[in-house]
């Protein structure tokens, strides 16, 4: 990895001294607001690389994004070349529509060896969508990562953590392993979830990104702000409105797409728009 193009990337100019719990938190912060979660980058060219050289070359260029094994990934080559001791773990994520197994559809990093607590261990998420902000020390406990509270607690399904996320986010929570891995163990669910037509990272067009302020999330054009107090939604319904979001909010210029890529790109979020109204029309 290009350390310094890749601190550059996430606006950090400079990075000395041994691993710390501020400096660890400036990283964790400055990633998620500068890199996305996003699936754009499977909607015309599905199976991005799971490489974490690989994927940070493209974050360094722009040209994508991430999701968990990508994101986390390329965090923890990060980390380790900056002297940090970083572990994977298999987890798995829960929402309405998923019953969060821990099946390896997640991955999710700890981080130890501070300087202030060798011994103490923080979980590390950049991959979460809208998840964590900031590290959390693996203890029970809870969390204010504005505009959310976070809480973590011993897990209920395996030998290891529950995260339960605040109730206004996407997700409900988050299951993971003690024992750790090898990025390896992700490869099949990498190659199902980034590339099978069934899978929802292909079937849909999102981005997530989360800054000091708020947490920002596009679903094929339905870009919506939550803050402590309110959510703000609009529609980016031209293709100058909805690559000025990608380019602008979510630092995603896509400088390798051509004209007729971009057109393409249009046409497929927008049929995802098409199908939301229509699947709402017949469920009401």
């Amino acid at each position: 990895m290009d350390t310094v193009a890749f601190l550059r990337r996430i606006g950090i100019d400079g990075y000395d001294g041994p691993p710390r719990l501020e400096a660890l938190t400036r990283l964790h912060e400055a990633f998620v607001d500068q890199v996305p979660y996003e699936t754009v980058q499977y909607q015309l060219t599905p199976g991005g690389p799971l490489d974490p050289e690989e994927v940070a070359k493209r974050i360094v260029a722009r040209e994508a994004g991430g999701y968990c094994f990508q994101l986390n990934g390329s965090f923890a080559l990060l980390l380790t070349e900056l002297g940090y001791h970083v572990q994977m773990h298999r987890g798995g994520v829960q929402t309405v529509n998923r019953p969060g197994d821990i099946d390896g559809s997640h991955l999710v990093l700890t981080v130890s060896g501070l300087v202030e607590d060798l011994e103490r261990v923080w979980l590390v998420d950049a991959g979460l969508g809208d998840g964590l902000r900031q590290p959390m020390p693996l203890e029970p406990g809870t969390a204010e990562q504005y505009p959310f509270t976070l809480r973590l607690r011993p897990s209920e399904k395996t030998d290891g953590w529950r995260l339960d996320h605040d109730p206004r986010a996407n997700l409900i929570g988050m299951d993971f392993e003690s024992a750790p891995v090898e990025l390896d163990a992700f490869a099949t669910q990498h190659k199902q979830l980034s590339a099978d037509p069934s899978s929802r990272f292909v079937r849909l067009a999102s981005a997530f990104r989360r800054t000091k302020e708020s947490v920002v999330v596009l679903r094929s054009i339905g870009l919506s702000e939550t803050f402590s107090d309110r959510v703000d939604n609009r529609l980016l319904d031209t293709p100058t409105d909805y690559f000025a979001a990608l380019a602008d909010v979510f630092h995603l210029p896509l400088p390798h797409y051509s004209a007729a890529d971009r057109d393409d790109l249009w046409r497929r979020v927008w049929a995802q728009y098409e199908d939301f109204l229509s699947s709402a029309t017949s469920s009401s």
